[in-house]
């Protein structure tokens, strides 16, 4: 069997939606699997969708994510240049297309725009959330196919605009085998002769894919469902040209949790928009694996390395694939508790910094959150009482399960308060002993002397740690201050 070489092919629109990131995971982890090459090829034919900054996005998602190619654009493996721009200045594309003609199996069109607009019928939904719902349908007529050889070199010699478009059989049937849906046939008389060479001298996506594919010598092409009806058109390019055809994976559906397909305008449907949400890479990488997929063993949290062991092509799903947001971020949190502390502070820092502007211990607090919180936009709410006493109810001192009340709690913090200011040993364990100590001498329970104290110097119902943690990170003076505050608003 010759090698597996995979490639990842991303068009430079924009951001890099979830679906695509998949793709391009599960064309890396096929490679890697087997040994095999990953290949990053830019598809930036689609002059008009070009975004500035977009080619950026790409290296920054594929670095970030550690889906490291092997040839590409800056890693030349002999089978360059990787731009598909760069191939077209070659003229390759337009001279494989001739290759077409000269067979029959394509043919010269010239006709108008307004021709090809009588030919429109509308199928879908016209209006939809989703443009991709409404799709206008050309079926072209061949009327251009009937055209003689004198007549084409007529209008060519004149300088009449025109696109190249395959010749597609009206009858008869044609099958191909994708590895996840396994054989599908269609009606030849439902093929589109679509365009392989636009009136601009480009290659239409669908016709340099297959090129690029054949000359780069891909063995596995990985794409979305939504594929699925152009593929019969890629068959018969295949075999109009006698080249043998990669093996086809096409991935599910991802929805929403309401089973709708993610919109990219979902505010999480891209790697770039995850990452503002407080999301790291390596829980990005993981729960995009398990969508579509699963390892044998059902096991859920796993590093890429444990990904490129596990991962085998044959077990993706054929059922959409939910994008479960609790899902990522319990993920996400798993993360976060095994991640290695100093680590986990570097990246907590700018968080935490932006809530809190006092000279406070940071990495005491990053160490109190650090398995409390999903992602990191969870910092702000857990810790914003460092800051400043927020204004509360003293409802809070009441809790049935602590037996505490309003009198209890008062009673607490007004014997407490001088033994707080007598304590010279102002540490996290210098404040423990006073108030244990404290507990023991009046036979109350744990709950009883803490909670009043808690909610004291925190003003919140939950908090990251306990009284003491919170009150030697506060400092002797900003802790009374609080107590006394609680003393004067339970009297009020």
């Amino acid at each position: 069997m010759s090698k597996i070489r995979t490639r990842y092919a991303p068009s430079p629109t924009g951001k890099m939606h979830v679906g695509n990131l998949r793709t391009a995971l599960y064309e890396y982890l096929i490679a890697k699997h087997e040994d095999g090459t990953f290949i990053l090829r830019i598809e930036d034919t689609d002059q008009e969708r070009y975004v500035e900054g977009a080619l950026d996005i790409i290296y920054r998602t594929m670095k970030g994510t550690g889906l490291i190619h092997d040839e590409g654009p800056d890693k030349d493996g002999g089978y360059g240049p990787y731009v598909q721009s760069e191939r077209q200045a070659t003229g390759v594309y337009l001279e494989y297309a001739k290759q077409l003609v000269d067979k029959g199996s394509a043919y010269y069109c010239f006709c108008s725009k307004e021709r090809l607009a009588s030919l429109k019928s509308t199928v879908g939904n016209s209006v939809s959330e989703d443009e991709d719902e409404a799709k206008v349908i050309t079926k072209y007529d061949k009327h251009c196919l009937h055209l003689s050889k004198e007549e084409v070199a007529k209008k060519l010699a004149s300088g009449i605009p025109y696109v190249i478009r395959q010749n597609n059989p009206t009858t008869g049937t044609t099958t191909f085998h994708d590895v996840v849906y396994g054989d599908i046939t269609v009606e030849n008389e439902e093929l589109d002769d679509m365009i392989l060479i636009k009136s601009d001298g480009y290659p239409t996506y669908n016709f340099a894919n297959v090129v690029d594919d054949h000359l780069m010598k891909i063995t596995h092409v990985v794409r979305g469902n939504e594929y699925l009806s152009s593929t019969p058109k890629y068959t018969r390019l295949y075999q109009d040209f006698g080249w043998e055809e990669p093996a086809y994976i096409h991935c599910p559906l991802i929805t929403n949790e309401e089973h709708k397909k993610l919109s990219k305008r979902s505010g999480h449907s891209s790697y770039e928009d995850l990452l503002e949400q407080g999301f790291i890479s390596e829980a990005i990488i993981n729960f995009v694996a398990l969508l579509g997929w699963s390892s044998t063993d059902n096991k859920e949290i796993m590093s890429l390395e444990e990904l490129i062991k596990e991962f085998d092509y044959k077990h993706i799903n054929k059922a959409p694939a939910v994008f479960d947001m609790v899902k990522l971020r319990w993920m996400n949190g798993e993360y976060l508790k095994n991640m290695e502390q100093d680590r986990f502070y570097q990246m907590a820092l700018p968080y935490i910094k932006e809530v809190i502007t006092k000279d406070l211990p940071y990495e005491r607090i990053a160490a109190l959150i650090k398995t409390r919180i999903e992602t990191f936009l969870d910092i702000k709410d857990m810790i914003d009482f460092f800051e400043a006493l927020p204004d509360y109810d003293i409802q809070m001192f009441t809790h049935k399960k602590m037996k505490t009340d309003s009198e209890s709690s008062l009673a607490v913090l007004e014997e407490l308060l001088p033994r707080f200011e007598a304590l010279e040993d102002y540490s996290e364990a210098g404040i423990e002993a006073a108030i244990m100590s404290y507990i023991a001498e009046k036979g109350i329970k744990n709950g009883q002397g803490l909670w009043p104290v808690r909610t004291a110097v925190s003003g919140k119902q939950s908090t990251p740690g306990g009284a003491y943690e919170i009150m030697s990170i506060l400092g002797k003076e900003e802790s009374l201050r609080r107590i006394k505050i609680a003393i004067d608003k339970l009297k009020a």
